[in-house]
């Protein structure tokens, strides 16, 4: 915690100041284009890797990037997709994986899942990536199940999302654009999934 601390005390001394005139402009104004759908993973920090500054992303932050298919009643995901696309009319939206993802290893694994059992029930929002990547396979699963599992991952998110009625309307409209990014950790690079393969 001291090192949060101490982080607060820097930004209101070194970053703060030097962007005063952006902050005042948020302060009345929230006009983010991209809504940023990434992983809870420490590792991925959707505004580091996009160079975005405040009030540019707006950003959902989920165990595996998974958006649940659409469906009726309360659920925090989708009222923040709903909000980006209805109310803040973001022009598009990122999926992003990334590589040794906890997440989809633990599926590409066939963890045992027992003891965290609302991880469990989490991830069965991925069953549609398992089926795509064939990680039900009984071979010992490795790094390339692993890769192929984290794209088709991020292509079963974005199908899941055009489920939103939010989404759906938009894209019928043209006004929004759908995109799977995968994320490799130890290289920096982006991988951008094609659009065929993302509708696919």
């Amino acid at each position: 915690m001291q090192d949060l601390t101490e982080g607060v005390a820097r930004f209101r001394r070194d970053v703060f100041p030097a962007k005063a005139d952006l902050f005042t402009h948020l302060a009345d104004s929230h006009a983010p284009t991209t809504l940023f759908i990434s992983c809870s993973d420490a590792r991925v920090v959707p505004e580091l890797l996009t160079q975005s500054e405040p009030g540019e992303l707006f950003v959902i932050r989920t165990a595996g990037n998974l958006v649940p298919a659409y469906a009726p009643g309360s659920d925090g995901v989708a009222a923040g997709i709903e909000y980006a696309v209805a109310v803040l009319g973001v022009s598009d939206i990122v999926v992003c994986g990334h590589s040794a993802c906890g997440a989809m290893t633990a599926l590409a694994e066939q963890h045992d899942l027992g003891g965290l059992p609302a991880v469990a029930d989490w991830l069965r929002h991925a069953d549609a990536s398992r089926a795509r990547a064939g990680a039900e396979a009984s071979a010992e699963p490795g790094t390339e199940l692993l890769a192929d599992l984290v794209r088709e991952n991020v292509r079963a998110q974005l199908a899941n999302l055009a489920t939103h009625p939010s989404v759906a309307r938009a894209l019928l409209r043209g006004t929004l654009a759908l995109h799977g990014w995968v994320y490799d950790i130890p290289t920096g690079t982006v991988e951008e999934l094609d659009a065929a393969a993302v509708r696919a």
